[in-house]
């Protein structure tokens, strides 16, 4: 088995928002911990309170219709029951020593009110073995410039055949890939076309989409005032509690082991609220001796084979929308409106990262990139969380000061969400004017 070169991950580290965090603990020996220990600059305690600059405005879309797919175009595809399947006049083409049957799916470009620079996109497939889908990006920007097609990953539910993979940066003078992200290079960007292709084996089942969107934003050059709860009435959701921290030195060839899978373990927590975690048949691989062996199971089924970690947030959600139906990667303006779902009943998984003292009570000192749920809210606002970063599963459970968690999230990830519900959890109503979902 090949490990990636410790040096090579920390330069990742560096550049890039979700990364294995890494701990110094010789001049050359590194020793992955997933979740804090990169020091940042030093923030000053009262940014968010004195900044008077609103929060800029996320817009996330979604195709899920027969009539929403009519309206882009296809080849070697059919439009039915909600869905995208392989039909007649598919292609056929190599790739990694295998001969494929395909066909694609293209949406018409989409313009969304704001323009922007940075747009990540999401996905709901079924994948059955032999089968595959590939999401690509086009932007534009202002002066009208059209990116080449920008590869987003190569994704399966399993990992038999293809080894579920980031594309690299692609850039190009309209924009560039960072891993599951599109980033403008030059001019802000005005609209977007998504292409998803279905790839199966001869023989074999296709995939099946049901669902691809996008969320579009733009990152705030300064962070916004705390924002005021939504109400004044506490509100905790029976999220089971797990930590990554147990994990530590296991299945290490998934992005380190353990001590790096905020993402899977926070994703765990939240499939197992709406109880829908894998089923214990399907992960017999991981030894009997180990507590929540799911957790495992999880980080192999949202590992990205070229970024070498588990946080590629739309292969978390994609996997997620498999097991409860509806998942997407969105950016949320504050607390205030993400207490509307968690009110429905809906518990998000949010990006956050903060210097030394940046954040009270947490359970490591620092962070360039962490992820955690949100579970609910005391009764002065305080959100309530499950931070997988505790050392053990009965400390998971965490409040911390909003001021201070506003600004982690914010100025982490631009207020970075999974949005992970059932049939039986439907999403909140908008607020008049917000796209944010």
């Amino acid at each position: 088995m090949r490990f990636p070169d410790p040096r090579a991950r920390l330069a990742r580290a560096i550049s890039h928002p979700r990364v294995v965090v890494l701990l110094v603990t010789t001049a050359l020996v590194l020793v992955p911990l997933g979740v804090a220990v990169h020091r940042l600059a030093p923030q000053p305690a009262d940014t968010a309170r004195l900044t008077a600059t609103a929060p800029v405005p996320s817009s996330f879309a979604a195709t899920t219709s027969d009539a929403d797919f009519a309206r882009g175009t296809r080849t070697g595809t059919a439009i039915g029951s909600g869905a995208v399947r392989l039909g007649n006049g598919t292609a056929t083409r190599t790739w990694a020593g295998r001969t494929y049957e395909y066909g694609s799916w293209s949406s018409a470009w989409t313009t969304p009110a704001r323009t922007f620079t940075r747009l990540v996109p999401s996905w709901t497939a079924t994948t059955p073995p032999g089968s595959w889908v590939q999401v690509l990006v086009q932007v534009r920007d202002g002066a009208g410039k059209v990116s080449t097609a920008k590869d987003l990953g190569r994704w399966s539910t399993g990992d038999a055949i293809l080894k579920r993979s980031s594309a690299g940066s692609q850039s190009d003078k309209v924009a560039r890939v960072a891993t599951d992200t599109v980033v403008a290079t030059g001019r802000a960007l005005s609209s977007y076309r998504l292409t998803v292709r279905l790839m199966r084996t001869p023989g074999r089942s296709g995939p099946v989409l049901t669902a691809v969107g996008a969320v579009t934003s733009t990152p705030a050059t300064s962070v916004p005032p705390t924002s005021l709860p939504l109400r004044r009435t506490a509100i905790s959701l029976a999220v089971p509690r797990y930590s990554q921290m147990t994990h530590r030195g296991q299945a290490p060839q998934y992005g380190g082991g353990g001590e790096a899978w905020c993402s899977p373990t926070s994703l765990a927590m939240v499939l197992g609220y709406f109880k829908r975690l894998p089923a214990a048949s399907t992960y017999t691989w991981v030894p009997r001796r180990y507590a929540d062996r799911f957790v495992n199971h999880l980080a192999r089924l949202t590992y990205d084979h070229a970024y070498e970690g588990t946080g590629n947030w739309p292969f978390n959600t994609a996997y997620a929308a498999t097991r409860t139906g509806n998942a997407f990667v969105t950016r949320l303006a504050n607390l205030r409106m993400a207490e509307r779902f968690v009110r429905a009943g809906i518990p998000l998984t949010l990006s956050i990262r903060f210097a030394r003292g940046g954040l009270a009570g947490a359970p490591i000192s620092s962070t360039p990139g962490h992820l955690l749920v949100l579970t609910g809210f005391t009764a002065a606002g305080n959100p309530i969380v499950n931070d997988p970063a505790a050392p053990t599963n009965a400390s998971v459970r965490r409040t911390y000061d909003r001021a201070q968690f506003e600004r982690a999230w914010l100025r982490g990830s631009d207020g970075m969400a999974y949005v992970v519900h059932d049939a039986a959890h439907p999403l909140p109503t908008r607020p008049r004017g917000v796209r944010n979902w």
